[in-house]
């Protein structure tokens, strides 16, 4: 998926609202226990309900590495499930890959070749050789972590150089020499506020994936007042348990989807 069939997309379906598949058998309705393949079961009935609402979709591989060989068959299946059904929505692999050049091309081969996903969240702190593997595929993103919306996040990345400059700032002008905007992407925490003018004077141009909105507090109308870009959007907000764990009876994907339509709503009245 390009950067105009991404944007295309936003406008047509007026939402840049991802949905974050990070299940957990521990928390899904405990009826789908009895199924043969519970996560893929449960994913399946979420896309259903939330596919005429959302973009994309995120599945985090701590979810699914998890379970073993079982776990990443579902994880599999997930991925086959919208090729074949949904093959509009973007599809982002949450991994955090990252390491020396001969190991990212590994990761990019599994990702982008066997497993066929549009994006894939890497870590940057190794550099430039352990970032450009994933480069090298037409229709395929990058997205670099650059200012997460956890506690830790201030541990290293607001910590400043002698010239006042922070980490985070480093990243982003640094990684702006090994892709545009056409083929990278930035993770931003929603909980981080006003700090996005500062991203968005680094990167005025680049689509930011912004975890954090719903169980995390992050607020949607803020990222949206600090970060959008006019006319192209450049932004893909994802919410993940505020969706998909809202109902833990034989209702969870119906009142998913009224989750997910509820969040569209108010996307399609920021987008205006």
């Amino acid at each position: 998926m390009n950067r105009q069939e991404l944007i295309n997309q936003i406008n047509s379906k007026k939402s840049f609202l991802c949905v974050g598949l990070d299940t957990d058998t521990k928390k899904i309705p405990q009826h789908l226990l009895s199924c043969d393949d519970p996560i893929f079961e449960f994913n399946r009935q979420i896309i259903d309900a939330t596919a005429p609402y959302c973009i994309a979709y995120k599945p985090n591989l701590a979810f699914y590495e998890c379970g073993g060989l079982k776990g990443m068959e579902a994880f599999e299946k997930t991925i086959n499930y919208l090729r074949e059904n949904y093959p509009n929505h973007m599809i982002i692999a949450d991994a955090k890959r990252g390491d020396i050049g001969n190991t990212s091309k590994m990761y990019a081969r599994a990702f982008f070749e066997e497993m066929d996903v549009d994006a894939l969240t890497i870590a940057p702190y190794m550099g430039e050789d352990s970032v450009t593997p994933f480069l090298g595929y037409d229709g395929k993103w990058v997205i670099l972590l650059a200012l997460t919306s956890n506690k830790g996040s201030q541990d290293f990345q607001l910590i400043s150089d002698t010239e006042g400059k922070r980490l985070f700032e480093h990243v982003l002008t640094k990684s702006q020499e090994w892709a545009d905007e056409n083929q990278m992407m930035y993770v931003v925490g929603a909980t981080q506020g006003r700090m996005f003018e500062d991203i968005r004077r680094m990167a005025p141009r680049h689509f930011l994936l912004v975890p954090g909105i719903g169980a995390q507090g992050g607020s949607l109308e803020e990222v949206c007042r600090y970060g959008m870009i006019p006319g192209d959007c450049g932004l893909i907000v994802n919410s993940s348990r505020a969706i998909i764990y809202a109902d833990s009876t034989e209702n969870f994907a119906k009142v998913a989807g009224e989750k997910a339509k509820e969040v569209q709503l108010q996307m399609a009245a920021l987008l205006k």
